[in-house]
C-alpha cells in the first residue's frame, strides 16, 4: 500500500484542476495536460487543499493503482507550473549538433548526418556546443525524447564518444591489450 498516496497533492499557484467525466485537467501557465483515471477503482477529490486520490475497494490492484496516479498527478501538476528538462551532451572527436526549431541535426561519425525531429510537447534548445536541453510539460514525453536521441550514438564503452545525459558517468573498459603482459 502507497504511504504517499495518502496524503493530498498541495495544487501550486497559478495551477487549476478540474474532474471531467472520468478525467483530470491540469490547467497552468505552461499548459494543460489531461489525465484519464481508472475510476472504477480511483476517486480523486480536487478541494481546496489539494488533490487527494482515493480507492474505492481495498483490492491489490486498487491499492498499486492508488500510487500509480498519484505519483502522475503529482508529476502533472509539476508540469504544468514548473516544467521539466533533461540535458544531453555530445563527446567526440568531430562530434557535434545543431538544433534548428523542433529539429535537431546530428554529426556522429556515420556516413551521414542524423536527422532528429521532437514530437509536439517537447522542446530542443542548444545550451551550448556540446549541449542541448528538452523541455516539456509531460514527464514521460521528456525522458523518452531524451532516451531517443541518446539512442542515436549511445557512449561507447571503449572511448566513451558518443550522446550522453549530462552528468553520466560511462564506465570505461580496458582494451584488448591491457590485460597482456
Amino acid at each position: 500500500m502507497s504511504r504517499l498516496a495518502k496524503k493530498p497533492l498541495l495544487i501550486p499557484n497559478g495551477v487549476t484542476v478540474t474532474v471531467e467525466n472520468g478525467n483530470l485537467i491540469f490547467k497552468g501557465t505552461l499548459g494543460t495536460i489531461t489525465q484519464e483515471f481508472d475510476a472504477v477503482l480511483i476517486s480523486p477529490v480536487v478541494d481546496a487543499n489539494g488533490v487527494l486520490v482515493n480507492r474505492l475497494n481495498d483490492t491489490k490492484e486498487a491499492k498499486a493503482k492508488q500510487g500509480l496516479y498519484w505519483a502522475l498527478f503529482r508529476n502533472h501538476l509539476i508540469g504544468v507550473s514548473v516544467g521539466f528538462e533533461k540535458k544531453l551532451e555530445i563527446q567526440g572527436v568531430g562530434y557535434r549538433w545543431e538544433v534548428k526549431g523542433q529539429t535537431l541535426n546530428c554529426t556522429v561519425g556515420f556516413s551521414h548526418p542524423v536527422t532528429f525531429v521532437a514530437p509536439d510537447g517537447a522542446k530542443l534548445e542548444q545550451l551550448a556546443p556540446l549541449s542541448i536541453s528538452v523541455k516539456g510539460i509531460d514527464r514521460q514525453l521528456v525522458g523518452q525524447v531524451a532516451a531517443n536521441i541518446r539512442f542515436i550514438k549511445k557512449p561507447e564503452p571503449y572511448k566513451g564518444k558518443g550522446i550522453r545525459y549530462a552528468g553520466e558517468v560511462i564506465r570505461l573498459k580496458e582494451g584488448k591489450s591491457a590485460g597482456k603482459k
